[in-house]
């Protein structure tokens, strides 16, 4: 029975890849060698799809991948309606509210916050009991408070490097994030031995 995983385009997806290699579940290829998006192993037995990273849970929800791996961030973000079954231990980084050195808050207003992430946003602030303004912005997020835009962001820090060559720092750490590996509901009832299979060798070179 043949398993299909979603892997996310880039070095995530090849560092995950060389996991699941050094498992025993390779595919003919390398990912890296063409263009393809589909990849087959010897076997059979697994199948592998390359997609963006933001959309490896959407086709594991639907049924068109069985596993898939995907960052926290994304998980805590989106919600999918999926299984999540190991935390892979790759990929660490953290999600932080980030602000101008010198940012003091104004606790007469909202604050206003720039993210990719708006439901982490609003779910971190209203456990601290603030009220927010959002401004959802796709790339470049560090220029919003640069410009005035906002008050602080609320996005990935790894190195925390681009923060600190715009003079600004980490205000508040949310939640860790990592790579983490997810399976369909369906998916799982009907291919159980088979995804835990997987996900048990993964568990063995992860430790």
């Amino acid at each position: 029975m043949t398993v299909s995983i979603a892997l996310p385009k880039g070095r995530l997806g090849n560092k995950v890849y060389k996991l699941l290699e050094s498992c025993g579940v390779a595919a003919e290829e390398s990912l890296g060698d063409s263009r393809k998006l589909v990849f087959e192993s010897p076997g059979g037995g697994v199948r592998y799809f390359l997609v963006k990273p933001s959309d490896v849970a959407i086709y594991v929800e639907n049924g068109a991948a069985d596993l898939g791996v995907v960052g926290k961030d994304i998980l805590e973000e989106t919600r999918p309606d999926v299984y999540e079954l190991l935390d892979l231990g790759i990929g660490r980084c953290r999600m932080c509210v980030a602000a101008k050195e010198d940012y003091r808050e104004d606790k007469s207003r909202p604050v206003v916050v720039a993210t990719k992430f708006p439901r982490v946003a609003r779910e971190y602030y209203a456990s601290t009991g603030r009220d927010i303004e959002i401004i959802k912005l796709s790339g470049s997020i560090e220029l919003a408070p640069l410009l005035g835009m906002s008050d602080v962001i609320v996005d990935i820090v790894e190195t925390g490097t681009t923060l600190k060559e715009n003079k600004l720092e980490v205000k508040e750490e949310i939640f860790p994030i990592s790579a983490r590996l997810i399976a369909g509901k369906a998916a799982y009832k009907f291919k159980e031995s088979e995804i835990t299979g997987i996900a048990q060798k993964l568990r063995e070179v992860t430790r």
